[in-house]
């Protein structure tokens, strides 16, 4: 495996890490005034969110990175991450649950991807709609996956505050 390789993994387990406490801190305890709520009709909220992470940890990224570096040929199980919110009706789920859920599957990645010896990061499944999907590609997609929904809670969180208090909230700094 090349250095830059082996760096990636050993950046992404670490971030992963980081990440995972990250979501707990950010997540665990909030009221469900906050995460039923939304800013918008046709928003997620934080609920939503919460689930979108355990299917995504559990369905997405780790199975797609998994198939790829086991057998680059073989078609990835179908996903659909906006169909699941309504299908799998994340609006009725358990938000305590299933932060918890999505928590223990981020362990779970970080202890596979911690028992990679040799992976082939070269390894690509050509996907139909997206075109030549790498592992290397596919693990780096997963880590900014976690960066985009962080800064969307986040996001979340300040909104909510403008909304409950109904004050300007320049003072701050600029969002």
């Amino acid at each position: 495996m090349s250095k830059t390789n082996t760096n990636l993994l050993h950046h992404a387990i670490d971030e992963f890490s980081i990440n995972k406490k990250i979501f707990s801190s950010l997540l665990n305890g909030v009221s469900e005034n906050i995460f039923r709520w939304k800013e918008s009709p046709g928003k997620w909220c934080l609920l939503e969110i919460a689930c979108h992470l355990y299917d995504e940890e559990s369905q997405d990224f780790r199975t797609r990175l998994f198939s790829v570096l086991r057998d680059p040929e073989k078609a990835f199980p179908p996903i659909n991450p906006i169909g699941w919110v309504s299908k799998r009706k994340y609006i009725e789920q358990d938000f305590d649950n299933k932060l918890a859920d999505f928590l223990s599957e981020r362990d779970n990645s970080i202890k596979l991807l911690k028992g990679l010896t040799s992976p082939k990061w070269d390894n690509t499944f050509q996907h139909p709609q997206i075109g030549p999907m790498s592992a290397k590609m596919i693990l780096s997609n997963w880590l900014a996956h976690d960066y985009l929904h962080i800064r969307q809670i986040i996001r979340i969180k300040f909104a909510y505050l403008k909304h409950i208090s109904d004050e300007d909230l320049k003072y701050a700094g600029s969002w």
